[in-house]
C-alpha cells in the first residue's frame, strides 16, 4: 500500500508540475454563451503542457524515475507480452497497463538487485477486477520481466 501511495504521489507531483504551471496567474473561467466560440479557439500559453517540448517531457519522466514513453510498436509488444502471460492482466485497459508498466520500471530502478521487493511491489500494483489483491508472485515476476524487457531495458 505504501508503494501505491508513493507512486500515486509521484504521479500527482509530475502531473501538477506539467499542468499547473501558470494556473494561479491564469485561472480557467467558464465561458459564457458569447465566449464559447472564443474559448474554443484559445491558444495554449507558453507554460501549458502542450507547449512543453518532447525533450522537456522526457526529462520530467526521467526525473520521476520513469522510462521514456514507448513508441507504438514497443507499447504493442508490451501489451502482447502481458496478454501472453494472462489476458486478465490488461483486461482491455491498455493505457492503464502502460502506466503500470512505467511504474513497475520505477520500482525496478528504485530497488536494484532486490528481486523479492520488486516482485512484491509488482504484485501489489497489478490488480484487476478478478484479482483485486494481485495475480500472485509467480505472475508478478513475469510482469516485472516483461516491463523490464519492453519498457525499461536500460534500468
Amino acid at each position: 500500500m505504501r508503494t501505491k501511495t508513493i507512486s500515486l504521489t509521484a504521479t500527482a507531483i509530475l502531473t501538477l508540475a506539467l499542468t499547473a504551471c501558470g494556473a494561479a496567474d491564469n485561472p480557467p473561467a467558464a465561458p459564457s454563451d458569447k465566449q464559447g466560440a472564443e474559448a474554443s479557439t484559445a491558444k495554449p500559453t507558453a507554460l501549458s503542457p502542450t507547449a512543453l517540448s518532447p525533450d522537456a517531457l522526457a526529462s520530467a519522466r526521467a526525473a520521476a524515475g520513469l522510462p521514456p514513453k514507448p513508441d507504438a510498436a514497443t507499447a504493442a509488444a508490451f501489451i502482447a507480452a502481458l496478454d501472453a502471460i494472462d489476458k486478465d492482466i490488461v483486461h482491455g485497459k491498455e493505457e492503464k497497463a502502460l502506466s503500470r508498466g512505467a511504474d513497475t520500471c520505477s520500482t525496478y530502478k528504485r530497488y536494484p538487485g532486490d528481486e523479492a521487493k520488486q516482485v512484491d511491489q509488482t504484485n501489489k500494483r497489478w490488480s484487476s477486477p478478478t484479482h483485486p489483491d494481485g495475480h500472485g508472485l509467480a505472475t508478478a515476476k513475469k510482469i516485472l520481466a516483461a516491463s523490464h524487457k519492453h519498457l525499461c531495458p536500460d534500468f
